[in-house]
């Protein structure tokens, strides 16, 4: 992971001092936990001043924040260049939702990258669609074909860089150049690298989302999502969140703040341990192919080379033969890799999964997958050794071929 982007301390050393502000930490490390609705005003002129200024780092109301809430943005903020201000949001799907909401209205039209996270999809196909916004899905992959669905009703795009589950890297700059071109905003769900490995702002994206539940939080006891954006698209992110009444739990808040001064150290440890599972899994025979753009060979690798500065723990495989059982058989036999949804803590996950039903312009399995079955899974490799992960793979191998 490199140790500078841009101008000023490097990304370590914004992970730990930001959002550290003296009037918001007092004498201790970190901000203390706010926990309150009503914030009191000395006078009447102040309470009238307040409301006036509507700014950030200032006491209104609860739903507005406090300095737990505050420090965090700040401290996200930071670390994406190009970026003017945060928001929090109670999940990721919140912060999807919210970031959308923001730029679209009836009669828009958005552009969903076909290898989006699942609840993005059904974002796009549920409620913007009840609001009059449609949509229609694009192989992020396919320049020229995505270049020609513009209409003048287009207003938004929406990439996604690793795919969700299958890990295409898509041309980000490419693609956010076109929607400049066509007059369309560009939004990113950046959860993979975050920040410290995808500069989404300075890669040419408006407006960049992420789910702090994973990476951030670190450790899956926290539920919260951010979007990030330069002045103008902030601004707007912002009346539309506090219109919706959005808001985190300072204790949450804290959480995050917590997790986030570590988020660097473990990308790093769990990237390494996922580079080197992810090579072990190639030389595999009940794996058909690694869907892992951080490998030399991979589809994606050229573009994650030149654009990325990390990675993570987060790959897939698709598995080989026809027997839709056999993942489940897989699973089942790990005892390091829990079975569950999200990644990014320090535990390793295992998750089967079949994207076939829900593609609309991309193929399934991928080429190159010779002998596929539709079944992969995803691994989220997290903060153990990773000769022990490797060996309850193994045993999970084992167990599956044994039906």
């Amino acid at each position: 992971m490199s140790d500078k982007q841009g101008e000023g301390p490097g990304p370590a050393t914004r992970l730990v001092k930001g959002g550290r502000r003296p009037e918001w930490t007092g004498a201790v490390v970190n901000p203390p936990v706010w926990r309150a609705s009503t914030h009191l005003y000395t006078s009447e002129a102040e309470r009238k001043a307040a409301l006036a200024k509507d700014q950030d780092g200032q006491f209104y109301y609860g739903r507005r924040g406090a300095p737990t809430q505050w420090a965090l943005a700040e401290a996200l903020t930071e670390i994406e260049p190009g970026a003017h201000g945060t928001m929090l949001y109670p999940s990721g799907v919140a912060a999807i939702a919210g970031a959308l909401l923001a730029v679209l209205r009836p009669g828009d039209e958005l552009l969903v990258s076909d290898n989006s996270y699942e609840p993005t999809r059904n974002l796009a196909r549920g409620l913007l669609a009840r609001m009059g916004i449609t949509h229609r899905f694009f192989d992020p992959l396919d320049l020229d074909a995505y270049r020609d669905l513009f209409r003048d009703q287009t207003k938004a795009v929406w990439l996604e860089s690793p795919g969700s589950l299958t890990m295409e890297v898509c041309d980000v700059p490419a693609l956010a150049a076109i929607a400049r071109d066509k007059v369309a905003v560009s939004l990113i769900d950046n959860t993979w690298a975050t920040p410290l490995g995808f500069t989404a702002l300075a890669h040419g994206c408006d407006i960049s989302v992420m789910s702090l539940s994973k990476h951030v939080g670190g450790h899956s006891d926290l539920m919260m999502g951010s979007a990030s954006a330069g002045e103008h698209w902030y601004r707007r992110l912002r009346q539309t969140s506090h219109q919706l009444g959005q808001v985190v739990s300072p204790d949450d808040a804290a959480l995050a703040l917590r997790g986030l001064r570590t988020m660097g150290v473990r990308l790093e440890r769990s990237t390494q341990s996922a580079i080197r599972i992810a090579k072990w899994l190639t030389g595999r025979p009940e794996v058909a192919q690694v869907l892992c753009p951080m490998l030399p060979g991979d589809p994606g690798h050229a573009l994650w080379k030149r654009d990325f500065s990390g990675g993570c723990g987060l790959f897939s495989f698709v598995l080989t033969g026809e027997d839709p059982a056999a993942s489940a058989r897989f699973v089942d036999n790990l005892d390091l890799f829990g079975i569950g949804y999200s990644w990014g803590g320090f535990e390793s996950l295992a998750l089967p999964f079949d994207p076939s039903g829900i593609r609309d312009t991309m193929p399934w399995p991928p080429a190159g997958a010779e002998g596929a079955a539709t079944m992969g899974v995803r691994l989220s490799i997290g903060l153990e050794d990773p000769d022990d992960l490797i060996a309850d793979l193994e045993q999970g191998f084992a167990a599956m071929g044994a039906s």
